[in-house]
């Protein structure tokens, strides 16, 4: 009976080991295919804070729960389901869902940088285009229906990004790991924004009621830096999308054949890494970011007018013969 209950106890622990090894290289592949998603994972972060604007303070964490909530529904119930078929499937299809995916990242930085140079001609561009029918109980659940619909796009990159940087072939464990992608990057992105729209309360908080001179002088700075930052997090936002989505394009030209683009930047990153030895790796990796982000903003200002004459039109034409809800 010991023998057979040694025998027993050592099966369990090969099985928890197993099973401990199978968690951290599900770990392991979540952070690698998190960091590879990092870029529309800043402009998450960079976009959301906005959709809190003019509210009062007591208003602003419930807001973002929601848009969070929307977020983890976007990601486990639609997203994940979705990208799992595709790869058993379709799998040739996911270099195209990134491809459109990189346009729609081009085509938003590259209307955001259009709207900062160009405000009345933006203003009308955005005119031309139909929005999405909502139909809000207020001016909060407008707020969220449209951050909810943002997510929904910048979460099917994310999704998509991450399933193409797993290496595992088993069914289940593809799964598990882009379930832990979706919930922790979602957890990441607004556990962030919720300490970023609360910083300046905080900082009143301090300013009012501090102890210490230092902590009310911190209070202050807190208060007269928070509007600073959140303009340098949009800039840098708005960098990420651009480049990313010029990357990607890039990326998915080189798997259709068209690899010279892609061969050019690898041969400008190895300059630019041997001309700065010191930051050999930094300096490839901002030579490649900048090559990206040039072509990113390139293809997404060609998008503007693209969306403006041919695509709004079309989606008009075809809500025109869609069936009118009730």
């Amino acid at each position: 009976m010991s023998v057979g209950l040694l025998a027993l106890l050592d099966d369990v622990a090969g099985l928890a080991k197993v099973a401990a090894a199978s968690l951290d290289d599900i770990a392991g592949q979540a952070t690698k295919a998190g960091l590879k998603a990092a870029g529309a994972v800043v402009d998450d972060a960079a976009v959301t804070p906005r959709y809190v604007d003019g509210f009062t303070a007591d208003r602003e964490l419930p807001i973002v729960g929601r848009i969070a909530w929307g977020s983890v529904r976007n990601k486990l119930i639609f997203l994940l389901p979705a990208a799992l078929i595709l790869s058993l499937v379709a799998p040739w299809i996911i270099t195209p869902v990134l491809m459109l995916g990189g346009a729609y990242l081009c085509y938003e930085g590259a209307e955001k940088v259009f709207h900062a140079l160009l405000p009345h001609e933006a203003e009308s561009h955005e005119a031309g285009l139909e929005p999405a029918a909502l139909d809000p109980q207020s001016e909060e659940d407008t707020r969220v229906a449209g951050a909810i619909k943002t997510d929904f796009i910048l979460s099917a990159e994310i999704m998509t990004i991450a399933l193409a940087a797993i290496e595992v072939d088993n069914f289940w464990t593809r799964a598990a790991i882009l379930a832990l992608v979706g919930v922790g990057i979602t957890a990441l992105v607004y556990g962030a924004v919720a300490l970023l729209v609360k910083a300046d309360d905080f900082g009143l908080l301090l300013a009012g009621k501090g102890r210490l001179g230092s902590t009310r002088s911190f209070g202050r700075w807190l208060v007269r830096a928070m509007p600073i930052f959140m303009q340098v997090l949009a800039v840098v936002g708005t960098a990420a999308m651009i480049w990313v989505g010029g990357g990607i394009i890039l990326h998915g030209l080189a798997a259709f054949g068209l690899a010279a683009p892609e061969h050019w930047i690898e041969h400008a990153a190895e300059w630019a890494a041997h001309a700065l030895p010191a930051i050999g790796g930094f300096a490839g990796w901002a030579m490649t970011a900048l090559i990206d982000g040039i072509f990113g903003l390139a293809f997404g200002l060609v998008m503007i007018p693209v969306a403006g004459y041919a695509i709004a039109p079309l989606w008009r034409a075809v809500k025109a013969v869609l069936p009118k809800r009730a």
